[in-house]
């Protein structure tokens, strides 16, 4: 009866001591979290330093940005001024040619040449004129000016030209002013717009 008490004990305190190494795996000591705990703040800090410094580069990498965009947009128009250059001394040339000439073929052909050499410069920045009369009306290239009652050509045909339109590359750089023509009414009184037609 005592060994067997005695070995009743042994495996019950072999079963304590187990269940204490468990908890202890389990349980890490109160020293064991204060060293996790300091290596998290440690980390902490360490992230704390970087995100300081990616925001302060941020900051400077915006400002610069802000700064090139700045110089960008003064200097932006700086070569196609620079190719207007030359039209202007032609122009100022052919104004003090005439004055000593007096002659208007003179003045004529400076000017002819002067206008080519515009258009030239025009389109080598990627400015085009595009054609309008006797097209059809295209609300994206033309603004009307005037509808014309015509008989003798298709309704909503462009019959003039007031102001020539252009294109930079594939987009309207200026509308063309143009007269429309319509259909005449023919009851008096009740003129339709060619802009409510369309």
């Amino acid at each position: 009866m005592f060994f067997k008490n005695k070995k009743m004990n042994d495996t019950h305190n072999e079963t304590s001591t187990a269940e204490i190494s468990t908890d202890v795996q389990q349980n890490p000591s109160v020293e064991t979290l204060q060293i996790q705990l300091s290596d998290a703040m440690q980390n902490n800090e360490k992230l704390k330093d970087q995100l300081m410094r990616k925001a302060a580069e941020f900051e400077n990498y915006k400002r610069r940005t802000v700064a090139d965009n700045a110089v960008f947009m003064q200097f932006a128009s700086e070569k196609l001024l620079r190719d207007f250059l030359p039209i202007l001394d032609d122009l100022q040339r052919s104004l003090q040619a005439t004055k000593e000439s007096k002659s208007f073929d003179t003045l004529y052909s400076g000017l002819e040449l002067i206008a080519n050499k515009f258009i030239k410069t025009l389109e080598k920045n990627g400015v085009k004129s595009f054609l309008s009369t006797g097209r059809p009306f295209d609300v994206n290239l033309h603004d009307v000016l005037m509808s014309v009652p015509r008989n003798d050509v298709d309704d909503h045909t462009i019959l003039d030209e007031v102001e020539t339109g252009y294109m930079m590359h594939d987009k309207v750089l200026r509308h063309a002013k143009v007269l429309v023509a319509v259909e005449p009414q023919s009851t008096e009184g009740n003129e339709t717009s060619v802009e409510e037609k369309i």
